[in-house]
């Protein structure tokens, strides 16, 4: 027999996991939100964050600054990388500087292909952008993304 004390614990353990557990999913899930700041800034933003196998994935990179921003090519330095930071897709591009000047944005779709011609695999992936700045440095965001079957 087990103890009252050890069943009520173990009841209230399952589903305060089974409520943290859900709440992460949620949280991890979300499309990140477009909020304009002071000074330099540069959003991604997927039409969704799950998606299946050969579905087009479609992306905005918008500058959310109040400066222009310069990019080395004309894809707006746009990458597809594993987790572990290997390129797989980089648009063809030619390498002429790009603009993006305060509020304005640029759409790009990916058919999950890889740049080699091949088909990706189920997993997680970071759509990667980045931007020169006038003081030299360089401002890179990302947003992960899933491939689910």
């Amino acid at each position: 027999m087990i103890p009252k004390g050890a069943a009520i614990f173990f009841i209230v353990g399952l589903v305060a996991a089974g409520l943290l557990g859900s709440y992460l999913l949620q949280v991890a899930n979300q499309i990140p939100t477009l909020v304009y700041e002071n000074g330099p800034s540069l959003t991604i933003i997927p039409e969704k964050i799950n998606y299946r196998p050969g579905e087009l994935i479609h992306i905005r990179i918008i500058n959310s600054g109040t400066v222009p921003l310069t990019f080395e090519d004309s894809s707006y330095g746009l990458k597809i990388v594993q987790l572990d930071g290997t390129v797989i897709y980089s648009p063809i591009s030619t390498h002429v500087v790009s603009k993006l000047d305060p509020k304005e944005e640029k759409n790009f779709v990916w058919n999950q292909i890889k740049s080699d011609g091949s088909k990706i695999y189920q997993g997680r992936y970071k759509i990667i952008s980045n931007a020169s700045l006038d003081n030299g440095n360089v401002l890179q965001r990302s947003v992960t993304i899933n491939i689910l079957t």
